[in-house]
């Protein structure tokens, strides 16, 4: 199925470039520019980043972000039509949520499998697109134990290389950094799904990462590879996880604590740079005109070569057409979060102190105390969610395709 997806995805690529092929550069230039300023308009954004404001609320950034996810849902009409139906049986009703009987458990998302696809699935539900990730990467579902319907998800991936904020927080040095970024991984996707979504099921969700079965789950995978780059063994541990909201300030990490076990670390903000408001069509042109140029970033997407592919392809293009590099700051500043899985995580990073395994609570422990900091508390006070039903999961999932 996924590859079938995936082939797909290739022959639309292809009619866009065979289209460009029709072109000269001059003329891919002058339409790369054009359209890049008529959408830009068209989604409120000013081509200068000094007449451009400072996002800070939901509602503002939803709609920064229209444009892209309107792209994303035409691109998933048709895995929705195909696979759908058959998946939606795996969401729950919510008179079959019992609050008090709510066991979450962890599983790993393996690819070509009916639980990638489930994966895939429960992230049209998202308000914003999202990314499949960069490098290293590994998913997970979250299933309630007492009904075996999916809770929530979340996804790990390579940190981006620089994160002002985060650098500065850990106190990293350039040299540091290049060294210990391998235990370092960046939670690009994490929430729940309704009806757990109306009981703060995201924050049982958040806290799962912090789990014992992540970390061996990640040593499992990357403790005893070389890097691609250096060819040299790190033996890789996860000693910390970083997070960034998606809506500006974030509600689903603030005060996102249980004591002696998980703690969310407020780090800083994000400088409000990044890709967001070039589309697909657009960034597909950009890459076009990277490739016929002989630039290497037109293919440099591979792993070892970074997760900020995209955004020094558009930067790159932006330059070859007249237009300012700096129109990639839209303004929109996110909170970074840190979640340190070992008491001297600093040191560890910092090259201060040797790198172990590290020994966390178990996801059945983290998961009983997050159930009843969060999910029981918040059924008590909002009993609406026994309303909710699989038909309205629908409904929300074929609204976000049309």
């Amino acid at each position: 199925m996924v590859t079938q997806l995936r082939e797909l995805t290739d022959e639309v690529q292809s009619e866009e470039y065979s289209c460009i092929e029709e072109s000269d550069l001059a003329e891919l230039r002058e339409r790369i520019r054009v359209e890049l300023l008529a959408h830009l308009a068209l989604i409120g954004l000013s081509p200068s980043p000094d007449g451009r404001e400072q996002i800070y609320t939901k509602d503002l950034v939803r709609a920064r972000h229209a444009a892209q996810r309107a792209a994303f849902r035409e691109g998933e009409q048709q895995f929705l039509a195909r696979y759908g139906r058959a998946l939606l049986p795996h969401f729950a009703e919510g008179h079959e949520v019992i609050p008090e009987a709510v066991e979450p458990q962890i599983s790993l998302v393996s690819s070509d499998t009916e639980d990638a696809a489930l994966f895939r699935l429960a992230t049209l539900l998202w308000s914003v697109p999202v990314s499949r990730g960069y490098g290293r990467r590994m998913r997970f579902l979250v299933r309630d134990r007492a009904n075996g319907k999916l809770l929530g998800l979340f996804a790990l991936t390579d940190p981006v290389f620089n994160l002002k904020a985060r650098d500065t927080w850990i106190g990293w040095s350039l040299d540091e950094r290049r060294q210990q970024l391998v235990h370092v991984m960046d939670a690009h996707i994490v929430g729940a799904v309704p009806p757990y979504s109306l009981l703060l099921g995201g924050k049982v969700t958040a806290a799962l990462m912090a789990s014992q079965e992540v970390s061996d789950t990640f040593a499992a995978k990357y403790n005893h590879r070389s890097g691609i780059i250096s060819q040299q063994y790190k033996h890789a541990q996860l000693l910390l996880i970083t997070v960034t909201s998606a809506l500006g300030r974030s509600s689903l990490y603030n005060r996102l604590k249980l004591p002696g076990t998980v703690d969310f670390v407020h780090v800083g903000q994000t400088t409000g740079w990044g890709h967001f408001h070039i589309p697909q069509p657009l960034f597909l042109l950009m890459r076009e005109l990277l490739r016929r140029e002989g630039h290497p970033y037109a293919s440099g997407h591979q792993f070892g070569q970074g997760p900020n592919w995209r955004l020094r392809v558009a930067r790159e293009a932006l330059r070859r057409v007249g237009l300012d590099p700096h129109m990639l700051q839209h303004g929109i500043s996110r909170e970074i979060y840190g979640v340190p899985l070992v008491p001297n995580w600093r040191e560890c990073l910092r090259g201060e102190a040797e790198v172990g395994a590290a020994v966390r609570s178990s996801a059945a422990s983290i998961g009983t105390l997050a159930v009843n900091r969060w999910l029981i508390p918040r059924a008590s006070r909002y009993p609406d969610y026994v309303r909710w039903t699989r038909e309205t999961t629908w409904e929300h999932l074929v609204g976000a395709t049309q």
